[in-house]
């Protein structure tokens, strides 16, 4: 199912390049557009919008008012061509803020964050419902992985390499990027070379841990830290 998208900028070229970003991404579909936040209200209000694209300075509402005024706000990315207005924006929990002209890999980087919200919001309503990331796997192709198949992820320098029980992807993303996009509950980062998932671990040796019968080595400085959440994890699972 896709995510619901809804865009307000009074800047027709702005609208058009999240259109061609939405158009290029899985998961996502576009509903309406908006050229004035006025317009949009009565359609954000008593329709489903499961993500808002949201420009600020705009003629008779501005962006950050359209959102106060809304009792139930979607999960809102802000497209600005102004840096300032970050922190009052983010005071209304905006998950990310985007600053024009807006780079592909970069909004790519904020609808991985939406997905991952809009997933641990489901899981609230629905706990079987299966948690997923999309990666960019080329210029055009974004790969849909469930959390559950990971089984580790490995540094490349500038890339990584995800590995799943039947698959593995290389992503032109930072080890430590990615990692941070990862629900902190279920995945750790054990060494500079390798983020795992807790749930998969088999056995804890020494400095290194086990997974699907390969073996990882934990790094010094993060050996302390591991040991003690694959631990509380396995306690509190028993």
């Amino acid at each position: 199912m896709s995510l619901k998208c809804v865009i307000v900028d009074d800047e027709p070229l702005a609208i058009n390049v999240i259109k061609s970003y939405i158009e290029q991404t899985k998961g996502l579909k576009l509903f309406r557009s908006f050229s004035n936040a006025v317009e949009s209200i009565d359609y954000i209000r008593n329709n489903t919008v499961d993500l808002l694209f949201l420009d600020i300075n705009m003629p008779l509402l501005d962006g950050l008012n359209l959102l106060k005024s809304l009792d139930k706000k979607p999960i809102t990315i802000i497209t600005t061509a102004h840096e300032e207005f970050a922190v009052e924006s983010y005071e209304l929990e905006v998950l990310d803020y985007l600053v024009k002209p807006i780079p592909f890999h970069r909004f790519i980087m904020a609808i991985n964050k939406a997905f991952k919200a809009h997933s641990q919001t489901k899981d609230i309503i629905m706990p079987n419902e299966r948690a997923f990331i999309f990666v960019k796997v080329d210029k055009k192709k974004m790969a849909k992985v469930y959390l559950d198949e990971i089984l580790s992820i490995e540094s490349l320098k500038d890339y990584i390499k995800i590995n799943t029980h039947t698959n593995r992807y290389i992503v032109h993303q930072t080890l430590g990027s990615f990692t941070d996009e990862l629900p902190s509950d279920r995945f750790i980062r054990i060494h500079r070379s390798y983020t795992i998932p807790i749930e998969k671990v088999e056995t804890v040796e020494g400095n290194s841990v086990e997974i699907a019968g390969i073996r990882y080595t934990i790094g010094r400085s993060y050996l302390n830290e591991v040991k003690s959440i694959i631990l509380k994890n396995n306690a509190s699972n028993e």
